[in-house]
């Protein structure tokens, strides 16, 4: 079957292949993709530039959404037919702390499609049927697809940042996870939105404003502190959400908080720290770190698809073939779109 691999640690190291099919356990589904969204981790991995470890000879790719075509003779409550998505912890203990408390996307032991484990940019992709969730009646195969990286928007800002009516938030990054971000903290209730990007995200930031923004702000020719300190009483950002995945971006959020507020980092920043995190001790505020996503996190935006209160095709910039990849991945490298789907078979 094809599949779309990274097959070695150089940039641009990523082809279409062909790989073996998975074999049916009898305890897994298997699952035939008909739209994968691209994340920015995808494009990191084009890159070589990502800072988590990953598996050689890695079929990349983790937004899914396709139909069951085969059932193991174990598994119960699935069918050949059943239009589903799949969470990203392909594979986890099962009997850590972390997994017998629900939060098993935390576990030491947890595997991952599209890093640890073979991902879903494939002809065919094994599953546990754990990580299944049917698509609503209403949704189709490119909304869903866009189910994981708004379970992390959610995630950040709802479940672990805890915004509330009124507030004042800023959004760092302009790419895919801060776009979503800004739909879910204006769905939350947020009272002023501002988010925040550079002179490469001049579409990005335009389209930001559409999502739910107040304000979108070029950081290299203005001072969102200085735009900040305007808003409400002037203290600061009662919650910062850097999506932005460098780390110097945290230096900046201590300055955007106010006192006793919160800094939710959901992007990854490899580079080291070479500042004081004093001010976040001076102001008494929070900083979380957001990863992944549970089973209710994912059951809760699948929700609000099928009930309009979000529409992904709002985020969606173009559809492509899998041997278009190389287009959908520098589409969203560049900033032209917010969200590339590739398309690997017919709804039907």
């Amino acid at each position: 079957m094809k599949a779309l691999v990274k097959y070695g640690l150089q940039p641009g190291d990523v082809e279409v292949r062909e790989v073996p099919e998975p074999r049916l356990a009898a305890n897994r589904v298997l699952v035939k993709p008909v739209t994968v969204g691209v994340c920015g981790s995808d494009v990191h991995m084009w890159h070589n530039n990502q800072s988590w470890a990953v598996k050689d000879d890695l079929v990349l790719g983790h937004e899914v959404a396709g139909r069951i075509i085969a059932v193991g003779e174990q598994v119960e409550g699935w069918a050949i037919g059943d239009r589903v998505v799949m969470e990203t912890a392909a594979e986890i203990c099962g009997q850590c702390t972390m997994c017998r408390t629900g939060r098993y996307h935390l576990c030491p032991w947890r595997q991952g499609y599209g890093a640890l484990r073979d991902g879903s940019m494939s002809e065919l992709v094994e599953a546990d049927p754990r990580v299944l969730h049917r698509i609503p009646e209403g949704v189709g195969f490119a909304q869903a697809s866009m189910t994981e990286p708004y379970c992390v928007a959610y995630n950040a800002v709802v479940e672990r940042g805890g915004v509330t009516p009124g507030d004042l938030v800023v959004v760092q990054g302009a790419g895919p996870i801060g776009a979503l971000a800004v739909q879910v903290a204006r769905l939350q209730g947020a009272g002023t939105i501002v988010a925040l990007g550079t002179d490469r995200d001049a579409a990005r930031l335009e389209k930001v404003l559409a999502l739910g923004a107040d304000y979108a702000l070029d950081i290299t020719r203005e001072d969102p502190v200085a735009l900040v300190a305007t808003l409400g009483d002037g203290l600061g950002a009662d919650m910062v959400v850097d999506a932005t995945g460098v780390s110097i971006a945290l230096k900046q959020g201590m300055d955007l908080v106010r006192p006793l507020g919160a800094i939710v980092k959901v992007g990854w920043g490899p580079q080291p720290l070479n500042f004081s995190l004093d001010p976040l001790v001076a102001k008494a505020a929070t900083i979380y770190g957001c990863f992944s996503h549970t089973w209710l996190t994912w059951e809760r935006v699948l929700g609000l698809f099928a009930s309009g209160r979000i529409d992904p095709t709002s985020v969606i910039g173009g559809s492509y073939p899998l041997q278009e990849w190389e287009q959908a991945f520098a589409d969203m490298d560049s900033g032209k779109n917010i969200k590339s789907v590739l398309t690997f078979s017919s709804a039907d």
